[in-house]
């Protein structure tokens, strides 16, 4: 293989040296001097800190520094900024309940830090944190939302009154009413999203070193991207951007929870900087259990208005969002606006209210989770629309046939402000159906009954907005050696982007695959970078990389009229090679770029080095119809799935290979959510699912195979035509199998399960409904 393009199902040139362990990681960085740190943590999920006493801990051996919140106070560290500014109904702002990087008033969680202990070694700084004394008195804890904003509910910041950081609403509250004033019939569902916790393979990293002499901090960090990192890093030091590098090696997953400004970035870097040492810090796996953002933890109600034909009329919706004990960088996104995109899903809804309440608890700060916001509101409208088709009697294809929006409608504004460019909801679902058997499933069923299984079918048709800044650079050097190296703002974490922007490469460019270099994660080698999320890096990037291919291939028509000695209007560009029009004298594009380094040298021209950065409408959406059917033991309440059919659109795509192996990872993330995960706080706020012997993960034995198909509708929102792919198979996972869950059970009158559905929790529901 030398060049390949797009379209094609190249394997991961980047997995050769994950696995054959050559991959970099940030734990596998080690620095001269380095000292290790670790956090201080409260065991409390609500307390007051009476007093901090390090004097023991900074005498033992090897104790370095034992840094404080109020010495960071007395600096003038600045706190975590959350960056999403809401509004409330009435217009005003969002409450701004301050976080700074360690507790120096109260703590206001489990794992809240109080102490930052910097020592010679981890054994050290380990054993000097036991010895740091904290004197607390405990106070009541909130840890449910719904119960937080009640009257008389434990205040977690003075600035956030009753616990409500904001009351966000979306829609037409009136017309909405006046949809329900005239429906025949109006059917309503309430629903938990629970809690669950990102457990990426590698765990968090922070590992500051400081250049006096430059008055510069690089903090080598595992994320998603660290342009915002460095700048939020910068505004809480008091230091310009350009004193602050941000690197990031090899990631081993981040599933959105690795975007974020965690409190070890500010620690890390202010005492490497105090001390003029590098100081490391590395999570373990409890305290990731504690500290990493969490995901979901809503609960809500919706209802829809129907006429006498099952036609939608209205959705009204309301939410309780938990937010945890302090607002993390993107958090006040995820329920509202983020959540708003398509709460109509695919469907022709005229019009819609939804109403959001965000509200702090004793518990660990919530954020995106794969998805953010679109997983939550796809599990909300299709439950309903499964809802509405058990009590009209309608099947789920029949009702979902009846209320998609039409190709002709497109582009089609929604009832929350999105518009859809395109989309052939009806025609994928057929395929769906077909591929899934559909009319073969009473045949199917009947043989399950025999076994004495309840056999269930569940549908789901999702849509994503894929989101993300509206803007993204890429750069390319022409090395000496004749290669070329390409630099990106988007950061992998298991994506395969190395691959994939190397497609684009080639297919653009026409150099050789073994040629191409994509550089990463280093703030200093490319000025901005929007950082991965949302589904947003091939489109973001690739529309870069396509800008910039544009710009070289500009460049290299001047070079090459240059170097033949005519008019750059002779001078066409094909298949990585610049030729005179109408003659054989040619030359490719890397033995070019070698001669416009020299004509630039002498002031002719110049190089075909070359930095871009396209501005575009990053919005994409992405759609797919699933089909789960589910085996469920009624003594047991174990479910087993047995078949998965998915026909998904997203638009042209540039590797199949990496479009399917990401919808089953985020099937598998969803089903992980449907019948197993809980981040489960009880009332105090001790987590009770915080280690991995309480924490059921999804294995391959509790999946099927995937019967994965592709209808490509080309998006009409950027120059490639593509769609992001990253989170659909986590957005339609959980509704699928919980509506086939259900399914499976509602000859035995079982009309509602929440998720987790365990087996103990399913047996459950088959006992209430005798």
């Amino acid at each position: 293989m030398t060049k390949f393009g797009v379209a094609q199902a190249v394997r991961r040139v980047e997995d050769i040296r994950f696995i054959t362990g050559t991959g970099k990681y940030a734990d596998d960085i080690r620095l001269e001097g380095q000292l290790f740190a670790v956090v201080v943590r409260s065991p409390y999920a609500h307390a007051k800190i009476l007093s901090v006493d390090v004097d023991d801990a900074k005498a033992m051996p090897g104790v370095v520094d034992i840094v404080t919140g109020k010495e960071l106070q007395d600096a003038g560290v600045g706190g975590l900024p959350s960056l999403w500014p809401v509004k409330n109904k009435d217009g005003s702002k969002r409450a701004e309940p301050p976080h700074f990087a360690l507790a120096h008033d109260k703590v206001r969680h489990v794992g809240d830090g109080v102490a930052f202990v910097v020592a010679e070694s981890l054994a050290q700084a380990r054993e000097a944190a036991e010895a740091v004394m904290v004197d607390y008195e405990p106070l009541d804890a909130v840890a449910d939302a719904r119960k937080a904003k009640e009257p008389g509910a434990p205040l977690l910041h003075d600035s956030a009154p009753g616990n409500l950081v904001f009351d966000f609403e979306n829609g037409d509250e009136a017309g909405t009413k006046a949809a329900f004033d005239k429906a025949a019939k109006v059917i309503r569902i309430e629903l938990i999203n629970q809690r669950v916790v990102a457990n990426s393979m590698e765990a968090r990293t922070s590992i500051a070193d400081y250049d006096a002499a430059a008055d510069k901090i690089t903090l080598y960090t595992s994320t998603q991207g660290g342009w915002g990192i460095k700048r939020q890093l910068a505004g809480c030091l008091g230091l310009e951007d350009s004193q602050v590098r941000v690197v990031t090696p090899d990631v081993g997953g981040g599933f959105g929870m690795k975007l974020f400004f965690y409190p070890e970035h500010i620690l890390s870097a202010y005492a490497a900087r105090k001390l003029k040492k590098p100081v490391r810090w590395i999570s373990d796996r409890q305290e990731a259990f504690l500290t990493d953002t969490q995901g979901r933890d809503h609960w809500s109600w919706a209802e829809m208005a129907i006429d006498e034909n099952a036609k939608f009329l209205g959705l009204r919706v309301h939410t309780t969002a938990n937010l945890g004990a302090y607002l993390s960088t993107m958090s006040c996104l995820i329920p509202t606006a983020a959540h708003a995109k398509v709460l109509a899903g695919v469907y022709d809804i005229p019009v819609m209210y939804f109403d959001v309440h965000g509200v702090m608890t004793n518990t660990t700060p919530v954020d995106a989770y794969r998805g953010a916001g679109r997983p939550e509101a796809i599990y909300l409208i299709e439950r309903l629309v499964n809802r509405i088709a058990m009590e009209t009697g309608l099947g789920q294809d029949e009702v979902r046939r009846r209320n998609f929006i039409r190709p002709e409608q497109m582009p089609y504004k929604t009832s929350t402000g999105e518009t859809y460019d395109s989309g052939e909801f009806g025609r994928l679902m057929e395929r769906a159906l077909d591929e899934a058997d559909w009319q073969g499933f009473a045949a199917r069923r009947a043989e399950s009954a025999k076994a004495g299984l309840k056999r269930g079918r569940g549908l789901c048709y999702y849509i994503e907005a894929t989101a993300g800044m509206p803007e993204e650079s890429a750069a390319i050097r022409f090395d000496e050696d004749g290669t070329v190296s390409v630099f990106v703002g988007t950061q992998s974490n298991g994506q395969g982007h190395e691959t994939a922007f190397t497609q684009l490469i080639c297919d653009r460019l026409g150099i050789d695959a073994e040629k191409v270099k994509i550089v990463m994660g280093d703030t200093d080698a490319i000025p901005t970078g929007g950082g991965t999320g949302g589904s947003r890096s091939l489109v973001s990037t690739g529309t870069a990389i396509h800008a910039m291919s544009d710009a070289v291939i500009e460049k290299g028509k001047a070079a090459a009229a240059q170097y033949f000695e005519t008019s750059a209007v002779d001078i066409e560009f094909d298949d990585g090679s610049f030729a005179v029009a109408g003659t054989d004298r040619k030359i490719d594009i890397l033995a070019l770029a070698d001669e416009a380094r020299k004509m630039a040298l002498a002031g002719e021209i110049e190089a075909l080095d070359t930095r871009e950065t396209a501005k575009f409408n990053p919005v994409t959406y992405p759609n797919g119809c699933h089909v789960c059917e589910v085996e469920v033991d009624p003594e047991t309440g174990v479910t087993r799935i047995d078949r998965w059919t998915v026909v998904d659109d997203f638009g042209n795509v540039v590797n199949p290979l990496f479009v399917e192996s990401q919808v089953h990872g985020g099937i598998a993330q969803g089903v992980g959510q449907a019948m197993l995960e809980h981040g489960y706080f009880d009332e105090d706020g001790q987590m009770l699912a915080g280690s991995f012997m309480d924490y059921a993960m999804p294995r391959a034995y509790d999946l099927p195979n995937f019967d994965f198909h592709r209808e490509e509708v080309p998006c009409k929102s950027n120059m490639l035509g593509t769609k992001g792919c990253g989170e659909a198979g986590c957005l339609a996972g959980p509704p699928a199998l919980i509506n086939a869950i259900i399914d499976a059970l509602s000859d035995l009158g079982v009309t509602q399960i929440d998720m987790p559905a365990t087996p103990q929790a399913v047996w459950r529901a088959i006992q209430a409904a005798k």
